[in-house]
C-alpha cells in the first residue's frame, strides 16, 4: 500500500473505470516516489524518460526513491525542448527501448514537461502494442494539464499533435516543490493554462486566482498546491464525461486553436513557448467572442487586468525573423486536429466561467481577430 496521505498532500481521482488513476499533489513528492509508484507496477522495473534540464535536477532524487523500495531501473535523457517531440526523437526512444529489452510487464516514467510526459506516454502506448507509464510533471504547465488526461503524441510540420493517442496513465505525481526551479517565463507558460480553467467554467476559481495568482507565482506552497488541485479537478471532471474529445472535452481547448497557430508561425522553438501561445490565444478568443456578440467588453477588461496583474503575456511579441501575417496565421489553424468537415472549432465564451463550442464563427471575423493582434506589433514597430 501507499504511504498515508501527508496534511499538504492532496489527491484527486479520474474516475474511469479499469483505467482509473490517481493525481497525487503535494510537496516533497519526489523523494517519496517510490512509495506511491510500486503499488501500481506490475513488475518492479521501470525505464526513466527525462531530458538534459531536468535530469541533472531531479534525476538522482527519483532514483534514489526507487532504490529504497527495491525498483530496479534504468533512464535514458533527451534534449529539452519542443523538437523532441519528433518522429526522429520518437524512433530513436523506441529503439532504446527496445535496445533495453523493456518488457510489457515494465513500465515507463516520464520524469520532465510537457514535451516528455507526451512523448513518454505515446511511446508507452505503442511499444510492444501497449505498456504502463507514469507521469511525474516537472513543470506548471504539465501539472495542470498535458500530464492528466491521456492525451499522449508528437508534432509534424504540419501541426502540433497531429500524431498520437488518448492512452492514460497508471499514476500522476505533481510534487510542486520541483517548480522552484523554474523560471518566471516557465511559470507564466503553466499559469495561463491555471487562468484557462477559471475561464472556460468557474467562475468562483477565476475570483480566487485574483486574490491568490501572485502567490502561486511567486511561490506559496499551499496556493500551489491549491491551484493544481482545482485545476486537475476540473479536468479530470471533463476527462470523465468525454475521455476522447467528442464532446465537451473540447472546451479544454480554450484559446488552443489560436494559439497552435502562433507556435507553428515559430515554428515550436523557445521564442513563443506553448503557454504564452494559450495566453493570447484565450484573449483572441475572448476578442472574437465579442466580435460576434457573446461576450462583454467589460469581461474582456476584467481579464486583462488580471494578465496585467500576473504578467500573463497579452500581445504578439515582436520575434527576429517573425512577421506576423493574418492570412498565415489562418492557414496553420485549418491544420489544427479539431477542423472538423472542413469548418475551424472554436472554444469561445459568454462570460467568464461560461465557455461553448461553436463551428459558427465566421472566416471574416476570425481574420478580424487576428489582424487585430498583428496591428498591435505593427503600431509598437
Amino acid at each position: 500500500m501507499p504511504a498515508n496521505t501527508t496534511d499538504e498532500d492532496q489527491i484527486v481521482r479520474v474516475p474511469l473505470g479499469c483505467r482509473a488513476y490517481d493525481i497525487r499533489i503535494g510537496g516533497n513528492l519526489l523523494s517519496r516516489a517510490g512509495e506511491f509508484i510500486t503499488p501500481v507496477l506490475r513488475r518492479k522495473r521501470v525505464a526513466i524518460i527525462t531530458d538534459d534540464v531536468v535530469g541533472p535536477l531531479h534525476l538522482k532524487t527519483l532514483e534514489d526513491s526507487l532504490n529504497a523500495t527495491g525498483v530496479e531501473h534504468s533512464s535514458i535523457t533527451l534534449p529539452a525542448g519542443e523538437a523532441t517531440k519528433s518522429m526522429s526523437q520518437y524512433g530513436e526512444l523506441m529503439d532504446t527501448l527496445l535496445e533495453k529489452q523493456v518488457g510489457r510487464d515494465e513500465a515507463l516514467i516520464a520524469l520532465g514537461g510537457g514535451v516528455i510526459g507526451d512523448l513518454t506516454g505515446f511511446a508507452a502506448s505503442t511499444l510492444r502494442r501497449g505498456i504502463d507509464f507514469i507521469q511525474i510533471p516537472t513543470t506548471l504547465l504539465s501539472q495542470v494539464d498535458s500530464s492528466v488526461g491521456g492525451k499522449t503524441g508528437i508534432n509534424s510540420p504540419y501541426g502540433k499533435n497531429l500524431i498520437g493517442a488518448f492512452y492514460q496513465p497508471k499514476l500522476v505525481l505533481a510534487d510542486v516543490d520541483m517548480l522552484n526551479t523554474l523560471s518566471k517565463r516557465e511559470l507564466l507558460a503553466g499559469y495561463a493554462e491555471v487562468v484557462k480553467y477559471g475561464l472556460l467554467g468557474d467562475f468562483a476559481f477565476f475570483e480566487w486566482l485574483e486574490k491568490n495568482g501572485a502567490a502561486v507565482i511567486h511561490g506559496e506552497t499551499a496556493a500551489r498546491i491549491e491551484a493544481v488541485k482545482r485545476s486537475v479537478q476540473a479536468k479530470a471532471d471533463i476527462v470523465q464525461k468525454d475521455e476522447r474529445e467528442g464532446g465537451v472535452r473540447a472546451l479544454l481547448n480554450l484559446g488552443h486553436t489560436f494559439g497552435h497557430a502562433l507556435e507553428a508561425e515559430t515554428g515550436y522553438g523557445g521564442s513563443l513557448v506553448h503557454g504564452e501561445g494559450v495566453a493570447i490565444g484565450m484573449l483572441m478568443a475572448m476578442d472574437l467572442s465579442a466580435t460576434l456578440g457573446h461576450l462583454k467588453q467589460q469581461d474582456i477588461q476584467r481579464v486583462e487586468q488580471h494578465y496585467d496583474a500576473t504578467g500573463l503575456l497579452k500581445n504578439l511579441p515582436s520575434i527576429q525573423n517573425i512577421i506576423w501575417n493574418s492570412e498565415n496565421l489562418l492557414k496553420h489553424m485549418y491544420q489544427d486536429k479539431k477542423v472538423d468537415q472542413g469548418k475551424l472549432t472554436f472554444i469561445l465564451m459568454k462570460s467568464i466561467g461560461n465557455a461553448f463550442i461553436t463551428q459558427e464563427a465566421d472566416t471574416s471575423s476570425v481574420l478580424e481577430t487576428l489582424e487585430k493582434f498583428v496591428c498591435k506589433i505593427e503600431a509598437e514597430a
